[in-house]
């Protein structure tokens, strides 16, 4: 079933309405964790969308943005707010932040509401908000929107919209029935065999001989530095210490093991007196007097209860207290002073009559105080260390909140400061592939790369009570690209593909009107006259692309994606080339109508039709309220958040 459902996502109605379900389940994912912001209105800044008569403003959408990009950090380090705009992030986002304005609006244009008390039931689910009894705890909400930069009311008011798109769009997959011709069709696609052509023309077989200018050069480096920038990089400066800072650590005296001892005498030191006992109930005296008898004769219990349907429970080990309160204090009294192997009834209890059986006897003896008193010792010694190695802790901290420094700190602990070579937000050394920053810097790498500025030392506790660490931030090189003289040669070379890559797609053009018109793909590969890597012949099932999973060719993933008969260009990452992709026979597959596949396939595809009608009604609601896009705004925003790290 997984390849049939595969197979759908690479047609050409699969990928939209897929697409569609997917902006549906982030929308709602969105919704339900209150995660983006955009309020209901926008104070400042310039207007970016406009929905109905409000507006969502270019604070609006900067906010979001920084927002997700904080919450995305937390998974991924290394993420930056130049690869979420370089995948249309922003637009997405707008996207995002007019629908759900667009659905409160259409919502409540037709009588339908949010009122205040279900926004606040919605808030009070947000862990981060939640005091300890489990409700809104009024500071922690306060830090909350501080740390959003939003008011209460644009909350609520996002809260109110996020809630009203749920409720409009949630249910779009309701009473959806995928016909069985056309899962069966979809289905069929699976063992589809395709025949068809790959041309390959490589940009470097087309690139110019002659070397370029030294203004082209540096044209290019200025309008392709993004390209070329390297990550920011970061050096940690840390001291690790333990208890080996304390000078002495006070033995626990008699006074303190003796209170220890009396106020844990009667769980830990106390004798005492354990049995292992079987059980079996009967409904009536009867009936358990009829067990007893036969136990007597030489039955097992278990023999006996097997005979009448009936089983023998284990009641695991049990003290007098434990079993009285399953049976009668009486009943545990006569149970505790009967020997191992002993079958005892029957006895009257709530549920009906038992029978016992003594499996095994556990008793302990008890401790006086001096035989406890090593176990005491250790115990009250351990805990003494981590009162004072916290205590210390605490007076670092208290230096450093009045201004001690890194070195201040390691002269007085007499340690060294270690500092590492340049780190990367993901733990990697810069420039030395393979390379890790030290474990013990684990726990705090992600910390060390959202501190604001350098020498600004902070106390972080590695192994609770045994291991703390001070550390600070040494240097911190921004991301950048580094200056056109150390990558000149990489820069011309880029160059030069980037014009062969032109030439490369004039031939591809070429090659592509000659196949169309019927001219072998060998016949008009060799046209062009210059060499070339071969046609490469394609006879494949799609089940043998989609097993190579994310390694599979893009020429041949489009190749299952075409008519018989086109013939299409695609053009190679990184100005390397362009390919042309020739389709010449497409043999379809079958499959039974009968086929354990369908109902899992016609339960996907009713999903992603839901999402085509849930993106259908998004389409609906826009145009209802009215929306139009300030493309002029949306570029300066972009701009601007092109200079955020």
């Amino acid at each position: 079933m997984i390849h049939s459902i595969r197979s759908f996502f690479q047609t050409k109605l699969g990928v939209g309405v897929t697409l569609a379900f997917v902006v549906l389940i982030g929308l709602v994912f969105a919704i339900t964790s209150v995660s983006f912001n955009s309020g209901a209105t926008s104070a400042s800044g310039d207007t970016v969308a406009t929905v109905g008569k409000e507006r969502v403003g270019a604070n609006d959408v900067e906010r979001a943005a920084s927002n997700y990009l904080s919450r995305l950090r937390k998974e991924d380090p290394t993420a930056t707010m130049a690869a979420f705009l370089a995948k249309d992030g922003l637009n997405e986002l707008i996207a995002y932040l007019v629908d759900r304005k667009a659905a409160r609006l259409f919502g409540e244009s037709h009588g339908i509401y949010i009122d205040d008390a279900l926004v606040a039931k919605e808030i009070a689910k947000i862990p981060s908000v939640q005091g300890p009894d489990g409700k809104i705890d009024s500071a922690r909400y306060r830090q909350f929107l501080s740390d959003r930069g939003q008011t209460d009311a644009e909350f609520r008011a996002e809260v109110a919209e996020g809630l009203m798109a749920r409720q409009l769009l949630g249910s779009n997959d309701l009473g959806v029935v995928v016909p069985r011709k056309v899962s069966m069709r979809y289905a069929g696609m699976v063992t589809e065999r395709r025949k068809g052509a790959i041309i390959t023309l490589p940009a470097a077989a087309f690139a110019p001989k002659t070397p370029p200018t030294e203004g082209e050069i540096t044209e290019w480096y200025n309008s392709h530095k993004a390209d070329y920038s390297l990550p920011e990089r970061r050096t940690i400066r840390y001291i690790v210490f333990g208890d080996n800072v304390l000078k002495s650590v006070p033995a626990p005296n008699d006074a303190e093991i003796a209170a220890r001892y009396n106020a844990t005498k009667a769980s830990r030191f106390a004798a005492t007196d354990k049995r292992k006992l079987s059980q079996m109930v009967l409904p009536t005296e009867a009936a358990a007097k009829q067990v007893m008898t036969e136990v007597a004769a030489g039955k097992t219990l278990e023999a006996s209860a097997a005979a009448k349907g009936l089983a023998v429970a284990s009641l695991g080990t049990l003290t007098k207290e434990e079993y009285s309160l399953q049976s009668s204090g009486a009943t545990a009294d006569t149970v505790f002073a009967a020997p191992k192997g002993k079958v005892m009834g029957p006895y009257k209890a709530p549920l009906g009559w038992l029978i016992v059986r003594v499996d095994g006897l556990e008793a302990t003896p008890g401790k006086t105080l001096d035989q406890a008193r090593p176990e005491l010792v250790k115990e009250l010694t351990e805990e003494k260390r981590r009162e004072a190695i916290a205590e210390f802790s605490a007076r670092i901290e208290d230096n450093i909140a009045n201004g001690a420094t890194l070195s201040d700190v390691a002269k007085d602990l007499g340690a060294n400061v270690q500092e590492t070579a340049p780190l990367t937000a993901n733990g990697g050394v810069f420039g030395k592939p393979g390379a890790t920053a030290p474990k013990e810097l684990a726990p705090v790498l992600q910390a060390a790369f959202m501190m604001e500025g350098e020498k600004q030392p902070q106390l972080a506790e590695v192994e609770p009570g045994k291991t703390f660490m001070i550390f600070d931030v040494g240097t911190v090189t921004p991301a950048a690209p580094p200056p056109l003289t150390e990558i000149r040669q990489q820069v011309i070379a880029d160059l030069q593909l980037s014009k062969g890559a032109k030439l490369a797609k004039a031939a591809a053009e070429k090659v592509k009107a000659q196949i169309e018109k019927g001219v072998p793909p060998e016949v008009a590969l060799a046209s062009l006259g210059i060499a070339l890597p071969p046609v490469d012949k394609v006879d494949k099932a799609r089940m043998e692309v989609q097993a190579q999973g994310p390694n599979a060719s893009k020429p041949e993933l489009l190749l299952f994606s075409m008519a018989k008969g086109k013939v299409r260009l695609l053009a190679a990452p990184r100005n390397r080339g362009w390919y042309v992709v020739a389709v010449t026979e497409v043999t379809p597959g079958t499959v039974a109508a009968d086929d354990k596949r369908l109902p899992g396939l016609e339960q996907s595809l009713q999903s992603t039709t839901g999402g085509e009608y849930a993106e259908q009604m998004r389409g609906g609601m826009r145009n209802e309220v009215g929306s139009t896009r300030n493309e002029g705004n949306t570029g300066t925003l972009k701009k601007r958040l092109e200079g955020a790290r």
